[in-house]
C-alpha cells in the first residue's frame, strides 16, 4: 500500500508538472496569435508565422495527450484513448487524414523517465525525436526564457536573474583581461585544421601538467590518458557510451547533479540508480546527506534484485549540489567498494579549484598513491567553474585505462573543440604565476565575500542551509514554506520564484528524496546578488502570507464541518 501511495503521489507531482508546461505553452501561442507581421517583407514574415504556429500547435497537441494518458481512461493497456486524426498538405494546414501515433515513454521535466506510456503527435520526429524533444523542452524550459530575457543592470531591470544554473561570473572581469593579452592572439596555420581527436598534442600535455600540480599527484601524469572534448556533460556522455550497454546503470548518491541524467538517456540510454541520502543526523548519519558504504550496498543489491545491471559508481568531489568535499578515508571507502563488486568509478572533480574555506583541504582522487583498481577510475575535470569560461566547452577525462581513453578519443569526430580555443587555454592553464598569484587569491576571496553575504541574507531570513566551504551554490532547506511538505508543493514554490523573475533548482532536478530544498548559486556579481535576494525575500514573505492564510481558512472550515455538543436543557425544561 506504501508503495502504491508513493507511486499515485509520483503521477500526481508529473501531472502538475505538465499542466503547468501546457499553461505555459498555451500563453506562449496565445502570445503568437496575436503577434502580427510586419510589414517589411510581408510575404516571408507570415510565411515563419504559420509555420510558428503550426509548430506550437503540435507541441500542444503531445502535451494535451501525455496528460491524458496520465488520467484512468490513459492508463497503460487502455487503448480507449486515441489520438485525433491529423495530417497536413501541401501548405502545412491541419485537416483530415489517418492517425499519426507513436506509443512510447517520453522524458518528464527533471528528467525522470515515465513509467507509463505516453500517446504523442509528431508531424516529421521520429519516434526518438519525440524523446528528445520533450526531453529537451521539459528540461531546459527555464533556462530557454531566461536566455530570451536576461536580467541587465542597465538594459534590462525587468529581466529574468538566473541563479540555478551553476554558472561562475564571478572573475569574468580577470579571464577577459587574460584571454586579452598577446600571447592569446596568436594564430598557426595548424590551429584552423582538423584537431586530433583525442584534443591537440600540447593541450594534453599541459592538461597533465596542470592535474599533475594541482591534484598533488605522487608520480607525473602521462598525456597519452588524457582525452579533451566539448565540455565535462560530453565526457561523462561518451564514458556511458563506452562502459556501458544500452539499459545497464551507474549508481548515484543523491541529491546530486541533474545533468547526469540527461547526458547519460540523450545518447547511452543508460540508466541512474539513485542511492538516495537524507539530511536528518542520526547515529548512521553523522552530518546531512552522509554517503555510508552500507547505502551503496544497500541499493546496489535492491537494483540487483530489480534485474538492473549496475556497471559503475559516479562521485563529486566537491560535491554538487551539497558542497561537501570527501576525505581521503571516505573516498578509499567507496573506490573499494566498488573494486569489491567490479565497478567502474567515475569521479567528477570539476569544482576542485573552488574550495574557499581555508580549513579545508580538498584531496583528488589521482593524488592517491594506491588506487584499488586503477584501470577502473576514471576522473573528469573542466575550466568551466573553476576559472568562468563555461563559454569555451573544455571537459577533460584522466584514465589509466588505455582501452578507455583510446575509446573515447572516437568522440573527438564529433564533440572537439577548435584549435584556437585549445591554444588559448594552453597558455591559461600554463601560466602558473598568474593563476597562484593573481587569479586564484581573488577568486577565493570573491567565493567568500559572495557566499557571507548570501548566507547572512538567509539568516536573516531564518532560511536552514548546509555551511560548507566549497562550490558555487548553497543548499537551503524552503520546506517551512510547503504546505503540505511535498513535491507538488516545491514545484508552485519554484513556479513563483520564477513569477518574479528568479530562477532557483528545485531539489527534485537533483534526484533528493525530500522535497523542499533548493540550490542557490551564489558565484555573481554583487549587484545581481542583491537584486536576487531581493526577489528572493520578497517571494518568502508572499509564500508565508499565503500560508498562513491558508492555515486560517483550513482551521476555520474545520470548526464549522465539526459538531457542536448539545446545550444543557434549563431546569424549568428538566422538570416538566
Amino acid at each position: 500500500m506504501r508503495d502504491q501511495a508513493l507511486r499515485y503521489r509520483s503521477i500526481h507531482t508529473q501531472l502538475m508538472e505538465m499542466v503547468l508546461t501546457l499553461q505555459q505553452t498555451v500563453e506562449d501561442h496565445i502570445m503568437q496569435l496575436t503577434t502580427r507581421p510586419q510589414q517589411r517583407d510581408l510575404a516571408l514574415e507570415e510565411q515563419w508565422h504559420r509555420q510558428a504556429i503550426r509548430e506550437q500547435e503540435a507541441l500542444l497537441g503531445r502535451l494535451l495527450f501525455q496528460i491524458v494518458s496520465f488520467l484512468p481512461a490513459g492508463a497503460p493497456g487502455d487503448q480507449s484513448v486515441q489520438p485525433p486524426c491529423t495530417s497536413t498538405d501541401s501548405r502545412g494546414d491541419v485537416g483530415g487524414g489517418q492517425p499519426v501515433q507513436a506509443n512510447r515513454q517520453t522524458g518528464q521535466m527533471f528528467y525522470q523517465e515515465s513509467d507509463f506510456e505516453n500517446t504523442v503527435i509528431s508531424y516529421d520526429l521520429s519516434n526518438r525525436g519525440i524523446d528528445i524533444s520533450a526531453l529537451y523542452h521539459l528540461s531546459f524550459r527555464d533556462y530557454d526564457t531566461y536566455q530570451g530575457n536576461k536580467y541587465h543592470k542597465d538594459k534590462n531591470t525587468l529581466g529574468y536573474i538566473n541563479l540555478g544554473t551553476s554558472e561562475n561570473k564571478l572573475c569574468t572581469d580577470l579571464l577577459a583581461e587574460r584571454l586579452s593579452q598577446s600571447d592569446m592572439t596568436y594564430v598557426d596555420e595548424d590551429l584552423l585544421q582538423y584537431t586530433d581527436w583525442r584534443g591537440q598534442p600540447f593541450l594534453r600535455k599541459e592538461v597533465a601538467r596542470f592535474l599533475t600540480f594541482y591534484c598533488k599527484t605522487p608520480k607525473p601524469l602521462d598525456p597519452e590518458n588524457v582525452v579533451i572534448l566539448n565540455g565535462c556533460s560530453a565526457v561523462f556522455s561518451a564514458l556511458a557510451m563506452v562502459l556501458c550497454d544500452p539499459g545497464e546503470a551507474f549508481l548515484v548518491p543523491t541529491p546530486s547533479y541533474g545533468g547526469f541524467a540527461f547526458s547519460t538517456h540523450l545518447y547511452a540510454k543508460v540508466k541512474l540508480v539513485p542511492v538516495h541520502l537524507e539530511s536528518q543526523v542520526t547515529e548512521a548519519n553523522g552530518y546531512p546527506f552522509q554517503l555510508t558504504v552500507d547505502k551503496l550496498e544497500h541499493t546496489l543489491l535492491r537494483a540487483k534484485i530489480e534485474g538492473k545491471k549496475v556497471r559503475g559508481l559516479v562521485l563529486i568531489n566537491p560535491q554538487n549540489p551539497l558542497g561537501d568535499v570527501y576525505s581521503q578515508d571516505s573516498m578509499m571507502e567507496y573506490l573499494e567498494f566498488a573494486k569489491k563488486y567490479n565497478l567502474h568509478v567515475i569521479v567528477d572533480e570539476m569544482y576542485m579549484l573552488s574550495v574557499f574555506d581555508e580549513a579545508i583541504t580538498f584531496h583528488s582522487v589521482l593524488s592517491m598513491k594506491s588506487l584499488p583498481d586503477p584501470n577502473k577510475t576514471h576522473v573528469i575535470w573542466g575550466a568551466s567553474k573553476d576559472f568562468c569560461i563555461s563559454g569555451f566547452r573544455f571537459g577533460a577525462l584522466y584514465t589509466h585505462n588505455r582501452e578507455v581513453a583510446s575509446a573515447m578519443s572516437c568522440f573527438g569526430y564529433l564533440h572537439s573543440i577548435s584549435g584556437i580555443a585549445q591554444y588559448k587555454l594552453r597558455q591559461l592553464l600554463q601560466d602558473r604565476e598568474w593563476i597562484d598569484n593573481i587569479y586564484l587569491p581573488s577568486y577565493h576571496f570573491r567565493l567568500q565575500e559572495a557566499h557571507r553575504y548570501v548566507t547572512r541574507k538567509l539568516k536573516a531570513s531564518k532560511v536552514p542551509f548546509l555551511n560548507r566551504g566549497s562550490g558555487l551554490y548553497v543548499w537551503i532547506n524552503l520546506k517551512q514554506y510547503l504546505d503540505p511538505c511535498t513535491f507538488e508543493e516545491e514545484l508552485l514554490l519554484h513556479r513563483r520564484f520564477l513569477d518574479h523573475k528568479l530562477i532557483l533548482s528545485p531539489g527534485k532536478t537533483f534526484m533528493c528524496k525530500e522535497p523542499g530544498w533548493f540550490r542557490l548559486i551564489f558565484a555573481a556579481r554583487p549587484h545581481l546578488l542583491r537584486n536576487a535576494m531581493r526577489r528572493f525575500q520578497q517571494v518568502l514573505v508572499e509564500q508565508a502570507q499565503e500560508r498562513t492564510v491558508k492555515q486560517l481558512e483550513d482551521a476555520m472550515k474545520e470548526e464549522v464541518s465539526t459538531p457542536q455538543p448539545e446545550a444543557p436543557a434549563s431546569p424549568a425544561l428538566r422538570k416538566s
